[in-house]
């Protein structure tokens, strides 16, 4: 009997300090039985219903949650107060029951978190959660000001884009004109100046555009298929001049048995290619650039290295990570000279992951710099089959003369690949020293720009040494070869050689008769016949809407070699006008102009055109550069988007291509004595 009572009273006890446990939680508790009666509930619990009804035990579930419905204690979500009622009365019902919350007369929020027990009793927590709610609701209109204040970011930034780059076309347009007239050295100095200073300001405008862009995620990728050694190749031609003034050499180094074209958004690689290379180039006074390209295949896609290695000042090993920061350049007292935003390689950077890619960076300070990365890019061609080409090669033997070692290395490894047997000479006087030997070669490929004895130098003594051998001359500036005539070599070859033109080449002077006649002469198509022109030909006729006078003057002055009839229209309203009565063979849209802009007017065009079979060809003129805007102009019904500042030869090249067949050439051909 004693331990009986000593049991029961150390029960209470624990039951008494359970529940006085209980009481000092803010939550609500409470537990009903299996016949959904209150058997017990904490203070917390009871106070919800404090002041409508005093709740005691055996008291039912049903009965609590009808007195919250008929006297609104909570907000019922616009139910019916029966319909509720139903509604959690079937909630508990369940197994397992469904958390819910509700919002109380006074504004709090009560998340209800109610659980079966193993003997069959209902165990209710109540948790007060208004003030995550309110967080959760400031943290919403912080996210709704800051995307506003983001849109008002990205709108000031196309904005500002617009109203700088509008009078740098005038700028830079009448820069570019002016330096094509007849100036004195200091005069064309100073355009020169001016020229090349706007191009360094939008270069800047560009770089913090983008990097806004990227920092706001508003840049977005668009894949296409693009042709990666073309791309490359491209680049090198646009940095010759830069790196021609230096003394470089720009050199590429394509894997012969990788694809070239790839899958990707080709505007985004030109701009990692072009920042890399620009700084190989801008951090290196001598030696060359290398552009290295490697990869190898995996499940569906291939992995694409591509390493650009110069010769430059080079980068301290504390400085590595420095380098890939924003708004960063190396300091020291090497590279303070050179100029520029520092966003190059942050951009770059974040390109590369934003394709899912990984970019590094490998320097020896003085002694140039190897800059990487590395893309998975679907292929959008079949793996080409080199070894055999389509045009057998049929050259067994070549001389390649070259004063640098990794050029020479190159064209080795390229020409090998077609069965043709190599012999490397570093300079012209090596190359006479062979020849005199007795050797002979099918083929002979020299570079234009060589110490002592240059490619044409080389090329004329080897023809008076009586070698008829096909020669071929790599140079970086053909034009400057042009003005000297052939001087008796067989084929030029643009440097950094692009490899197909290489194999072209190869395969013409396979097919090519063995004649020393022919020994010499450059060898290109036979030219074609000029289609007849109609007796009633016409100038080809161009409308160009734009309501910036300086701008019309820009354009007009950029198209004055072109034999075309040009209108202006001020406004889009006049575009439409005039394109039904001018009825242009093509249209130079600007997008900002008043009263009707360029997208409005474009998409008037489009509807009236409807149903005629007639669609003339439209290109937007705009100053805006942000994300986006490309698809919204060609989504307006327009064929293709110029940026300004507008270049001359982009101008021309649009006129060319649009120029109909029953209208004169636009560059007609001058006969010259």
């Amino acid at each position: 009997m004693v331990d009986l009572e000593r049991a029961n009273s150390a029960a209470l006890i624990a039951q008494r300090r359970l529940w006085d446990a209980l009481e000092t939680i803010r939550d609500g508790f409470a537990v009903f039985d299996n016949d959904f009666r209150l058997v017990a509930a904490n203070r917390a619990w009871l106070d919800f219903f404090r002041g409508e009804v005093a709740i005691t035990p055996g008291v039912t579930y049903d009965a609590l949650l009808k007195l919250v419905a008929l006297h609104a204690m909570a907000d019922l979500g616009g139910d019916d107060p029966l319909d509720w009622h139903h509604k959690m009365a079937a909630r508990v019902r369940c197994n397992p029951i469904e958390d819910c919350i509700l919002t109380l007369r006074d504004g709090r929020h009560i998340r209800l978190l109610d659980r079966w027990g193993d003997d069959g009793d209902l165990v209710c927590l109540a948790q007060d959660i208004t003030a995550t709610i309110q967080r959760e609701a400031e943290l919403e209109q912080a996210r709704i000001t800051a995307e506003a204040a983001n849109r008002a970011k990205s709108a000031f930034l196309a904005n500002m884009s617009h109203e700088i780059r509008t009078p740098m076309n005038g700028v830079v347009g009448m820069a570019e004109l002016l330096c094509e007239t007849h100036l004195d050295e200091e005069q064309r100095l100073f355009a020169d100046t001016i020229k090349s200073s706007g191009e360094a300001l939008l270069t800047i405008i560009n770089d913090v555009l983008d990097f806004s862009k990227i920092e706001a995620d508003r840049l977005r990728l668009y894949p296409e298929p693009f042709d990666l050694e073309r791309c490359l190749h491209e680049i090198m031609i646009l940095l010759q001049p830069a790196a021609r003034d230096k003394g470089l050499k720009l050199l590429i180094d394509y894997d012969l048995f990788m694809p070239t074209r790839f899958i990707a958004d080709v505007g985004r690689m030109r701009q990692i290619i072009t920042n890399l290379l620009g700084n190989a180039v801008k951090f290196t006074d001598s030696g060359h650039v290398l552009a290295r390209v490697v990869g190898y295949e995996c499940a569906d896609t291939y992995e694409v290295h591509v390493s650009i290695e110069d010769t430059g000042i080079g980068i301290p090993d504390d400085m590595i990570d420095h380098v890939f920061g924003e708004f960063n350049q190396v300091e020291s007292s090497s590279n303070r000279k050179f100029e520029g935003t520092g966003l190059g390689l942050a951009i770059t950077r974040q390109l590369v992951e934003l394709m899912e890619g990984t970019i590094w960076v490998d320097s020896n300070l003085g002694a140039g710099s190897c800059f990487g990365f590395k893309l998975a890019l679907p292929v959008a061609e079949p793996k080409p089959d080199l070894i055999q080409p389509t045009r057998q090669v049929s050259l067994n033997c070549a001389l390649v003369v070259d004063d640098l070692l990794v050029n020479r290395v190159i064209l080795e490894r390229q020409l090998q690949t077609f069965g043709i047997d190599v012999r490397l000479c570093r300079s012209g006087a090596e190359a006479m020293e062979v020849i005199s030997s007795g050797q002979c070669f099918d083929l002979i490929l020299a570079d234009h720009t060589m110490p002592e004895m240059n490619g044409l130098m080389l090329t004329e003594k080897l023809r008076e040494a009586g070698v008829t051998a096909p020669i071929l001359l790599l140079s970086s500036d053909i034009d400057a070869i042009d003005e000297q005539g052939h001087a008796g070599f067989s084929g030029l070859l643009q440097k950094p050689i692009l490899r197909s033109e290489l194999l072209g080449k190869l395969q013409d002077l396979s097919c090519a008769p063995d004649d020393p006649n022919t020994a010499g002469l450059i060898i290109e198509p036979a030219p074609q016949a000029e289609p007849e022109i109609e007796p009633q030909a016409r100038k080809m006729r161009v409308l160009a809407a734009e309501d910036n006078r300086t701008n019309q003057l820009v354009f007009r002055k950029m198209v004055k070699d072109c034999d075309i009839e040009l209108v202006f229209a001020n406004n889009g309203r006049e575009a439409v006008d005039l394109w039904q009565s001018f009825q242009p063979d093509l249209i130079f849209m600007d997008i900002s102009m008043p009263e009707m802009d360029g997208c409005e007017a474009a998409r008037a065009i489009r509807s009236a055109e409807t149903g005629t079979g007639h669609r003339v060809s439209i290109c937007a003129l705009t100053a805006h550069a942000m994300d986006g805007d490309s698809v919204g102009i060609l989504a307006a019904g327009m064929d293709h988007y110029l940026t300004k500042p507008l270049k001359k030869n982009a101008i021309c090249e649009r006129i060319r291509e649009d120029c109909p067949a029953i209208a004169t050439p636009v560059h007609p051909e001058v006969n010259e004595d």
